[in-house]
């Protein structure tokens, strides 16, 4: 099997690498900073805690904090949550709510950016072997660009989840994409760090 990227020139390969890491890494410092207001108790992780609610019901309950409807009261060791019933006005706190749905249309531009730069790790570090490593290093460069795609998915589920269609299978399809996701990342990483510092054949 040959790796997804094989046509690319040996002599661009390693610049390609470091510019799709570089963005890969300001992306991923924009995030941190949209991140900040989704931290909450019902979201300790933020939007990684939002894309694997996995159930209405915890969608729900991030939802409603973050708009407002569900105030968490800290003293200490204890938390208290007060929500306002339905259908009563409340304070909307639409700040959570921006941050999550720009996060999530800058994710798209982060997709490719994030599968090229691990696509263009693991190529590297094939390309130091031979035999089955060099071939797993195929299979995890076509991850690299599988978990692009699932992440693509799970970012459409989660944005209609902000438009109020809080209910399945849209919790489930961003739960399960985000799984994936997160293995075929994963895998790819751990693939690219181990194979490259094993000898060069």
């Amino acid at each position: 099997m040959q790796h997804p990227l094989e046509f690319v020139s040996g002599g661009y390969r390693k610049p390609l690498f470091f510019t799709f890491l570089f963005l890969t890494l300001v992306l991923f410092a924009i995030f941190r900073v949209l991140d900040l207001p989704l931290r909450i108790p019902a979201a300790p992780n933020g939007i990684v805690s939002f894309e694997m609610a996995r159930t209405p019901q915890q969608a729900q309950a991030i939802i409603d904090v973050w708009t407002g409807r569900t105030t968490i009261y800290t003293a200490g060791e204890n938390q208290n949550a007060v929500s306002v019933p339905p259908g009563e006005p409340f304070l909307y706190n639409a700040v959570p709510i921006i941050h999550a749905a720009f996060g999530l249309g800058i994710d798209y531009l982060f997709m490719p950016v994030y599968a090229f730069a691990l696509a263009f790790g693991t190529l590297l570090a094939a390309g130091r072997q031979e035999g089955w490593i060099k071939s797993l290093g195929a299979v995890a460069g076509y991850g690299a660009f599988a978990a692009a795609l699932f992440d693509a998915l799970e970012n459409y589920a989660l944005i209609q989840i902000l438009l109020d269609k809080i209910h399945s299978p849209y919790p489930e399809i961003a739960f399960y994409c985000a799984s994936i996701k997160f293995g075929l990342l994963i895998f790819g990483i751990f693939y690219a760090l181990i194979v490259w510092l094993l000898p060069k054949k």
